[in-house]
């Protein structure tokens, strides 16, 4: 019979230096888990993370992968898609929805960055969310997948599990990540926002997280939000932890699973 699991217990009152080292101790298991975590975007170039970024709102990372070789393949440069024609690049991009209005963003996100930047990408935060469609989440995904500049990535997965382990009670994804910055150093934040990325996509969902396969589940306090038996957890694994493919159509040399379908195929 297995062991059986229980919650973590926080205290009401945990002081911070407690709070600190539980939720480095959570980074650390996370480390061991997915030593392969790795932004879930194709990309080759600081331009390509960009456009891919903002077209992965509201849509899967998979998608989006899925889309940009077309994409890039018609406009390779900023000075290339700022002059593209709006309906053609609508028809490329229209897989991953809300296409006028991303088309709309990567217009004028290419024109600045033709006409502010010599047609570079900036490695600046400041700077980044200035351009059209980029805020913080965005800007935080390029300086730290292409610039090596340390950035935490708030989206939906990382602020519902930050707040399921009871680092934060925060919503706002600015006030999130302040909270967060505040408990782990620099050097690991791009890391660890992939690790919280990773395991929100592949035991921790949403709506069913998988408890019973969870192997932080002796560290979470909210332990039994989901499935706890071992057997029906498993069922509900994603990705490489599923035996299915990942979300990129070309994974880095250590990724464990298998590549992601291209576009229309069987």
């Amino acid at each position: 019979m297995a062991k059986e699991i229980k919650a973590a217990k926080v205290p009401k009152a945990e002081s911070h230096l407690a709070l600190v080292r539980r939720a480095r101790r959570i980074n650390r298991e996370l480390a061991e888990v997915y030593p392969y975590a790795h932004p879930e975007l194709d990309f080759r170039n600081p331009f390509e993370l960009l456009v891919a970024t903002v077209l992965s709102a509201q849509t899967t990372d998979l998608r989006v992968n899925q889309t940009t070789p077309a994409l890039f393949a018609a406009y390779p440069t900023p000075e290339d898609m700022a002059v593209a024609v709006p309906e053609e690049m609508e028809e490329l991009i229209r897989p991953t929805g809300f296409f006028r209005a991303k088309t709309k963003s990567l217009l004028g996100l290419s024109a600045a960055l033709r006409d502010d930047f010599g047609g570079e990408v900036p490695g600046r935060l400041e700077d980044l969310v200035k351009l059209p469609g980029v805020g913080r989440k965005t800007a935080n995904v390029v300086l730290g997948n292409a610039f090596g500049v340390p950035g935490i990535t708030v989206d939906t997965h990382f602020g519902r599990l930050v707040r399921r382990w009871k680092w934060t009670d925060e919503e706002d994804p600015v006030k999130v990540e302040a909270v967060i910055a505040d408990i782990f150093p620099k050097s690991e934040w791009t890391m660890l926002s992939h690790r919280v990325i990773f395991h929100g996509r592949r035991i921790c969902h949403s709506r069913k997280p998988a408890c019973g396969a969870c192997p932080i589940a002796p560290l979470c306090p909210s332990y039994g939000e989901g499935e706890i038996d071992p057997e029906k957890a498993a069922k509900l694994l994603k990705y490489e932890m599923g035996g299915y493919p990942g979300q990129r159509l070309s994974p880095p040399a250590d990724f464990p699973g298998k590549p992601a379908p291209a576009l229309g195929a069987a």
